[in-house]
């Protein structure tokens, strides 16, 4: 219990400075919320007497455009228009919608892009955008009334959710539930923190830094426990933090990450003077890699506990090599994970660069691509390097600890080390396995015939 207590003692006094000076950071990086001096154009907006609604297609028909919009009248009713009904022209897309605030349904005209790629069916949700009672607005002069704007997909997102939501808490239980309500306010300071800061030119680095870090302890906490398993874990993850964060910042620099080619970059930098694109391309670099290196850190602290569990006797070096087995397949099976992320995610870019023929190195490089690949290595070297320390660190204070109480410490090495009483080294995970079982055996055949089985149980199972 000394042992434990001083390990804890030695978390303590490196995270409770770091956390105190991350929060003082946050304090004063926290944004005002002003959004002076921004012009944008809320494409949600509308002119007077215009309306955003909802409806759903009862019939869906393909006909020529002039004709079909000279059709269109108050409530969808069909209006005789004698020489407007020009036969020239292409064809279009015209969902007949009824309204979800009521009425008779209305003729929505659909636009070309969605009618090739998904198409609309009778039975979709859409959301329209009604200019019948805009000031000068009329069918009579060629103009549609009704205009797709979106489908409605509240409902397959809610159901998505609340799937998701039972089946981790129906596996994880209790943690799950807090890993759930975690992510809530992980998403609650980049929404109320680092968002507003990248608008207000806040430095980036430090904006990512101090709210990454403060997801971080929030997250690992709240949803594993205050534990010396979870502070080793945080103090790996604010190791790989700080090793991405580093490389962002050169990495960002010396590529030349502009945005170029990115349409949503191109309307942030005609949005306010203030906001740096390289300096939210830096931002992005440092949290794209968040979950994934909480889940390698917090996974290899675990992993060392349960190896020093099976086998308390084992030397630092030989629970450091066990563990460290376990992370190289994490490392493998990572870089697939931010690989094939990227490239299902970004699916439609990868097909229109390679319709462009270039040579793979142009590819990779280009302005369409280079950004993500930026991301995919900096992440990638962050997480790499943070096993091997988060080991380390794991291995030290479960040593520290020293072995687990009810087994004498001569017993535990004889049954553990090489040669004693026949039993294997621990080279490997397999090994400290093998050990601790067989350890158990001679345990439970030790007990006197009259113990009570339950009670030969429990001391089994504290061995």
């Amino acid at each position: 219990m000394a042992a434990r207590r001083k390990a804890n003692r030695i978390l303590a006094a490196v995270l409770i400075p770091l956390t105190l000076l991350t929060l003082a950071g946050m304090a004063m990086l926290w944004p005002s919320g002003s959004k002076e001096g921004i012009s944008l154009a809320n494409p949600y907006s509308a002119a007077p007497g215009v309306t955003f609604d909802t409806g759903t297609i009862q019939s869906v028909v393909s006909e020529n455009c002039m004709q079909g919009i000279a059709q269109q009248g108050q409530g969808g009713q069909a209006q005789t228009q004698q020489g407007q009904q020009s036969q020239q022209g292409s064809d279009c897309t015209f969902a007949f919608t009824e309204p979800d605030k009521g009425g008779s349904p209305v003729k929505v005209v659909i636009n070309p892009d969605v009618a090739k790629s998904h198409g609309v069916k009778p039975g979709d949700q859409i959301r329209y955008l009604n200019l019948s009672n805009a000031q000068g607005a009329s069918a009579s002069k060629g103009s549609p009334a009704f205009i797709f704007v979106d489908f409605v997909r509240t409902l397959p997102i809610v159901l998505l959710a609340l799937l998701y939501a039972a089946v981790v808490i129906a596996v994880a239980r209790w943690r799950g539930l807090r890993a759930l309500i975690g992510l809530v306010g992980a998403y609650f300071v980049l929404a109320s923190f680092m968002l507003p800061g990248l608008v207000e030119g806040k430095p980036p680095l430090l904006l990512a830094l101090v709210g990454s870090t403060v997801i971080m302890i929030g997250v690992l906490y709240f949803a594993h426990g205050f534990s010396a398993r979870t502070s080793t874990a945080l103090l790996g993850t604010m190791f790989g933090l700080g090793i991405t964060a580093l490389l962002a910042a050169w990495a960002t620099g010396a590529a030349n990450l502009a945005g170029v080619g990115n349409h949503e970059a191109t309307t942030l930098v005609n949005t306010s003077a203030n906001i740096s694109i390289s300096g939210v391309i830096l931002c992005g670099l440092i949290i794209s890699g968040l979950g994934v290196l909480n889940d390698v850190t917090i996974t290899q602290s675990s992993a060392v506990w349960e190896l020093y569990e099976l086998a308390p006797g084992s030397s630092a070096r030989k629970l450091f090599t066990s563990a460290m087995r376990i992370g190289r397949d994490h490392i493998a099976s990572t870089v697939y994970t931010i690989a094939f992320a990227y490239a299902g995610a970004a699916l439609p870019i990868l097909i229109i660069v390679m319709l462009y023929d270039l040579p793979l190195a142009d590819t990779l490089t280009s302005a369409e691509l280079s950004e993500e690949v930026i991301r995919t290595l900096v992440g990638s070297i962050g997480l790499v390097l943070a096993i091997p320390v988060t080991t380390l660190i794991a291995v030290l204070v479960v040593k520290a600890t020293g072995v687990r109480a009810g087994v004498p410490e001569a017993q535990v090495l004889q049954a553990t080390e090489p040669g004693g009483q026949g039993e294997p080294g621990m080279d490997d995970t397999g090994s400290l396995a093998a050990a601790a079982l067989a350890r158990r055996s001679r345990l439970s055949a030790a007990e006197p015939e009259d113990t009570p089985p339950t009670r030969r149980g429990r001391r089994a199972d504290r061995g």
